[in-house]
């Protein structure tokens, strides 16, 4: 049997319907793609209201109502041809200051799916429409409408079956609608956005500040919680706002990114943010922030994608650095100073309506008051299972207000003694952010109460760590970390790969304070500790160390430049083991020494770890946890 002849190509030009529909899956990849182009047209047009309602995840239906300046007939109709625009004043694509230019959204819809165009400006008798259907124009007719534009949008893809069966469920492409908008509407705050998804409206906010804008739209109910960002590098300045690394979230949805005024989603960006905030947030988490950078227009390039999300830099290194010291420098506030406050809320239940806290008048006495108890007092009665903590001063306490190091053992108490210790009065007479201590319980947690009758629960292991995090890492910085001998130098027994590894890292350590040496197989000899650690483990502390840096991909590198992250990963390790332990009874003293050294140290609203050091309670998350409201 023959071999079948190969049929020769033949070179052809395709038609417009096929170049506008491949063009069209460039653009408008999915509905909330579509949604953008068209929310970002309102806003070029200079709205001041925008009106969004989607159905099915916009695969059935797209609504975009702006107040705008509108169309004319003529414009309707070059509007819906590819790469006609109004917002270039020169063809040179340098200097973009519009968020839409490259003349393709309403083509591509219309290529796509059946687009309508309703439009009117403010000196027309009457508004215009226009319809195009899988790319196929008709001519505007007149027709009755306000001013603005609505553009409608109606069975997406079907022009495109293949891209319409690949789409994901309404659920899903509506939470990707709903993030473009967002996104935009974070973009001009002086823009009121209404947005309904399936006749359910989810998102509603007036003309605004920024800062409330974003407040709302990252979930923050206080635009005051939030750190304000602030830095210039040459001629590109970043602002912004950001939470404190106690609030965060599962995936990087809590991040807006804004370039010039234009919302992206650019890799370097979120990079960068995700550097800052790396040596105090939990692992697997990922910050809320607001940034908007501002630069020359000549220095970014906007005109990589046709979806215009991605950026490219000419000075890549300049922004990062900007991004990463800005950001750095608002979460050094000490605990309680500023930032969006770590808390928690209980669900809201079925109110219980309960009866008005006054004195009655019928002459009985409040039930509190009749079963035997003392009128209510602004303190803690001591009894049987409370008592009171002699309030001495410490020994670790110096001129500098310096908590006690972990040198300072606790003496044992039995199992009979004290429950918690407490301070004889509940109000503080001075206002400091995490106000003044009055009890510790189970000896781990210390409870203080600020001057607006606010509750602060501090963890005192997690706080006192960031403390000597912050010690440590300003004298490895500095090169001042002072070395403590051994008396008796320790052997620590290792896999002969951990040993190795320390051994390799001697020089690095020797800095932070760790004279080691190799002492046979699998064994190192530790001969000096960080002063400041006292007289913690050196077999827990190395033995840690080397199964840290051991489970690091980058522990093979010779080089300490790419050492600096697992430093900090070391510094953290060292500062929890040369910290205050859970258990430990303070003295009043020593608690209010605590929380004044956290107001007063960079980072310290979370431990080396990421933890929240400390949990603010308001009235309301009382009332909320005992289903008052």
């Amino acid at each position: 049997m023959s071999e079948p002849v190969p049929i020769q190509p033949v070179l052809r030009r395709l038609s417009d319907a096929v170049i506008n529909r491949i063009a069209a899956g460039e653009v408008i990849e999915r509905p909330a793609a579509a949604l953008k182009e068209l929310v970002e047209n309102a806003l070029d047009a200079r709205a001041r209201r925008v009106r969004v309602a989607i159905v099915n995840g916009g695969a059935d239906r797209i609504v975009v109502t702006d107040d705008g300046i509108g169309m004319t007939p003529d414009e309707l109709a070059l509007a819906v041809q590819r790469h006609c625009t109004s917002k270039l004043s020169d063809e040179t694509l340098v200097r973009i200051a519009t968020l839409g230019f490259r003349g393709e959204a309403l083509p591509s819809v219309g290529a796509a799916a059946r687009l309508t165009i309703t439009s009117r400006k403010a000196d027309s008798d009457c508004a215009w429409r226009i319809h195009v259907t899988g790319g196929e124009i008709s001519p505007p007719e007149p027709c009755s409408g306000g001013k603005g534009t609505s553009i409608l949008v109606e069975d997406m893809f079907f022009a495109t079956p293949a891209r319409r069966k690949f789409l994901k469920s309404a659920r899903v492409e509506g939470s990707h609608a709903e993030a473009a908008v967002r996104r935009l509407a974070l973009t001009a705050p002086d823009v009121a956005f209404f947005m309904e998804v399936d006749g359910r409206t989810i998102l509603d906010r007036p003309s605004e500040t920024l800062e409330a804008r974003a407040a709302a739209l990252l979930g923050i109910e206080d635009a005051d919680g939030l750190l304000k960002l602030e830095g210039v590098r040459g001629d590109m300045k970043l602002s912004g706002f950001a939470c404190s690394p106690s609030v965060h979230r599962p995936t990087t949805a809590g991040q807006f990114m804004l370039v010039n005024g234009r919302a992206v989603v650019d890799p370097l960006l979120r990079t960068s943010i995700r550097v800052a905030y790396r040596r105090v947030i939990e692992s697997g988490r990922h910050p809320v922030a607001v940034i908007n950078l501002s630069l020359p227009y000549e220095q970014v390039d906007v005109n990589v994608h046709p979806a215009k999300t991605e950026l490219r830099f000419a000075d890549e290194a300049g922004v990062r650095s900007l991004v990463i010291g800005t950001i750095t420098r608002a979460l050094g506030l000490g605990a309680g100073t500023a930032g969006v406050r770590p808390g928690f809320s209980a669900p809201r239940p079925a109110r219980i309506v309960y009866p008005p806290e006054t004195p009655r008048s019928d002459g009985f006495a409040e039930p509190f008051l009749a079963l035997g108890a003392q009128p209510a007092a602004r303190s803690f009665a001591p009894d049987q299972s409370v008592s009171v903590v002699p309030a001495s001063v410490q020994d670790g306490m110096d001129s500098g207000n310096q908590f006690p190091g972990p040198q300072s053992q606790p003496q044992r108490q039995s199992e009979s003694s004290q429950a918690y210790s407490t301070a004889p009065a509940m109000r503080p007479e001075t206002d400091h952010p995490l106000g003044a201590a009055v009890a510790q319980v189970l000896s781990t947690y210390i409870i203080a109460v600020t001057t607006d009758d606010n509750m602060v629960l501090v963890d005192q292991h997690a706080a006192h760590e960031r403390l000597t995090h912050e010690v440590l890492r300003e004298q490895f910085l500095s090169g001042t970390i002072r070395a403590q001998r051994l008396l008796v130098p320790d052997v620590v027994e290792l896999s002969r790969s951990q040993a190795d590894l320390l051994v390799s890292r001697a020089e690095a350590l020797s800095k932070l304070g760790i004279d080691l040496e190799p002492f046979g197989a699998g064994a190192v000899l530790v001969r000096s500790l960080p002063a400041l650690l006292g007289n913690a483990s050196a077999v827990n502390l190395l033995r840690d160390l080397a199964e840290e840096l051991d489970a690091d991909d980058l522990a093979s590198i010779e080089e300490t430049p790419t050492l600096d992250a697992r430093l900090d990963a070391v510094i953290a390790r060292m500062a929890c083991h040369g910290s205050i332990r859970a258990g430990r009874n303070l003295t009043i003293p020593e608690m209010n020494a605590l929380l004044r050294r956290m107001e007063e140290t960079p980072r310290a609203g979370t431990c080396s770890h990421g933890r929240p050091t400390w949990v603010r309670l308001t009235r309301n998350d009382l009332e909320l946890l005992f289903r008052r409201r």
